[in-house]
């Protein structure tokens, strides 16, 4: 039996219901379909509240250090955002600058974004995959946009995005594997 792969969703919408969570459950919905995945959600908006004020790692909660755990010790990541001023929340922010620099060193990662209009689209290649490029992540070159009318309901509605998350998964698909623990270099002090 193969090992499942360790996927960690973190969907950076700040309430329920969220058409950020709703196309990131699409998107793990889609790799589901294509490996067998093992997934951990972590949703900004349980997680932000107990990041409020935290300056050092030594501050946060448990729990939220278990989830910087998971996203460090991921095999593939999904990462989405809702655009708030044309780029993610300080708070999605403030949530990876816990993690380890170098715990993401060529982690594949699916990149994703909603917003109000189709205008805010790059935000996806102007703000998130600088973000991750600073973790030496592998940001898979295809990304997955959501504005507001692909959603009713607060579901997928637009057969455009639908093709798009399942556009994605396929591409995905190939980076689905366990990660060797011996792929992540250790830096030497001098």
């Amino acid at each position: 039996m193969s090992k499942k792969v360790k996927v960690v969703a973190v969907s950076g919408g700040l309430q329920r219901p969220s058409r950020t969570l709703t196309l990131v459950e699409a998107l793990i919905d889609a790799l589901g379909e294509r490996a067998s995945i093992e997934t951990r959600l972590i949703e900004l908006g349980e997680v932000g509240p107990k990041l409020a004020g935290v300056l050092y790692p030594n501050q946060l909660p448990a729990e939220v250090r278990k989830d910087i755990a998971a996203i460090e010790s991921a095999d593939f990541l999904i990462v989405a955002s809702p655009v708030y001023r044309a780029s993610f929340t300080g708070l999605f922010k403030h949530l990876f600058d816990f993690v380890d620099h170098n715990a993401l060193n060529d982690v594949p990662v699916l990149l994703a974004a909603t917003g109000g209009s189709d205008r805010h689209a790059l935000v996806i290649d102007h703000q998130l995959r600088p973000l991750f490029s600073f973790f030496q992540a592998q940001t898979l070159p295809i990304g997955v946009y959501g504005a507001e009318a692909d959603f009713e309901n607060y579901r997928v509605s637009s057969p455009a995005l639908k093709a798009r998350i399942s556009l994605a998964a396929d591409r995905a698909a190939p980076f689905l594997a366990p990660r060797a623990t011996a792929a992540r270099p250790q830096l030497v002090a001098a």
